[in-house]
């Protein structure tokens, strides 16, 4: 087995070089199966044709795969805890890469959308938030910024990986694409997985630490838990607006679709950045108080786009909504590594992360329903700013509510 080749670390190894070597290699991990985020968006049009189906059914391997990424990180979250990040990263990879091979054998719409769901998309679940845990033991001092180098790894591959995927399906199509994409999975991260096979430094400081901080709570551990999940969900239905529907926006205002599909990869490039410097902040003023600007700022954002609706304006925008939004997913990791014991850290971001997901479904189908009712997208935007405001009540209850308002610093 990996864990029986594994070697104990000490406290020692934190902050060290061994230990950006790690975050370099997890980065690249998260980059390499973050294929399975965003495979199924390219693919969408030829798998239709090919099935003969309609778009929303068409549509239900990237609702499968969400599914199985959200329940998957979960999993994997609370195998990590256990066992180190290798198993589930292991288990991961061949998850992922038997499922696109298999997956470029289906024989219905049926067929491809439970392979994205069960092998896919939990797969896929193991290279996002259990590498962030993972990596939140090897640093202290700067556990924030390392953190979000990991988290932008989602972004990199949505950058990454469409254009490769979209130029491949046009020279040999979709199912020799997914193919050839689990062969390269299997072929580059298991290796990699090998390297990480390391135990995580002991961190009795950071448990004592994190201890005093929840005491500080008015609420047990797992009522805090909840809340985080609520407040996860709620920025990410507002967040999920102008990423899920800015293309479709662009088409009404008579843009077109292309201008819309520039906004969405601006948004996700500035993403990059903004998760690279609310990492910085993070370290500086804890994650509490990061996730409470960012908060404020993505609601800032929600509030331009319904003032605005030019061409150039949209872009500038989309590129601020990208700058304020990226950071608030990670600093929900950076803050139950500063309230949690480490070694719960994989399952109680797994349960975060699990409820941003489904804040990310369900305010997509939310902004498309309100849509159908008023015709606009107005009323749509002004759900996002309800669910944001939500959030950033939620958040700034948990700073209040600590005692003295104390400093959330990283353990």
């Amino acid at each position: 087995m990996i864990s029986s080749v594994a070697h104990h670390s000490t406290p020692d190894l934190i902050d060290s070089a061994k230990a950006w070597l790690r975050l370099g290699i997890a980065t690249l991990l998260g980059t390499l199966g973050g294929v399975g985020m965003w495979s199924v968006v390219v693919a969408l049009p030829a798998i239709q044709a090919d099935f003969g189906v309609d778009r929303a059914s068409a549509a239900l391997p990237y609702t499968l795969a969400m599914l199985g990424f959200a329940a998957g990180g979960v999993l994997t979250g609370r195998l990590a805890d256990r066992f180190g990040i290798a198993i589930p990263l292991a288990a991961g990879t061949l998850a992922m890469g038997l499922g696109y091979i298999v997956v470029g054998h289906a024989q219905s719409i049926w067929q491809v959308a439970l392979i994205h769901g069960g092998m896919i998309g939990l797969g896929c679940s193991a290279t996002f938030g259990p590498l962030m845990a993972d990596v939140s033991h090897w640093f202290a001092r700067r556990r924030g910024i390392a953190v979000s180098i990991v988290a932008a790894s989602n972004y990199i591959a949505g950058t990454f990986w469409p254009t490769v995927i979209q130029h491949s399906i046009a020279a040999d199509g979709w199912r020799a694409t997914h193919m050839g994409i689990g062969v390269v999975l299997l072929v580059t991260m298991l290796p990699l997985t090998l390297a990480l096979r390391a135990k995580a430094p002991s961190h009795q400081d950071a448990a004592t630490a994190a201890a005093h901080r929840q005491a500080a709570m008015p609420f047990s551990a797992n009522t805090l838990q909840v809340i985080l999940c609520i407040a996860g969900a709620c920025c990410c239905v507002a967040m999920s607006m102008p990423q899920v529907h800015i293309v479709a926006y662009c088409g009404d205002l008579g843009y077109g679709v292309a201008r819309g599909a520039e906004m969405l990869s601006l948004m996700l490039a500035c993403g990059i950045v903004s998760r690279l410097v609310s990492g910085l902040i993070a370290d500086r003023i804890g994650g509490v108080r990061t996730l409470l600007l960012g908060s404020f700022l993505q609601g800032a954002a929600l509030f331009l786009y319904l003032w605005f609706n030019g061409l150039t304006p949209l872009y500038v925008i989309s590129a601020l909504f990208g700058l304020f939004q990226g950071g608030i997913v990670p600093s929900y990791a950076i803050i139950v590594r500063e309230y949690f014991p480490p070694q719960q850290a994989g399952t109680r971001v797994g349960l975060v992360l699990m409820a941003t997901l489904v804040g990310m479904a369900l305010g997509g189908w939310m902004s498309g329903a309100i849509f159908d009712l008023t015709g606009s997208y107005r009323a749509a935007f002004l759900n996002g700013l309800g669910w944001n405001l939500l959030n950033l009540t939620i958040v700034t209850f948990l700073l209040v509510r600590s005692r003295g308002g104390a400093r959330l610093a990283a353990a």
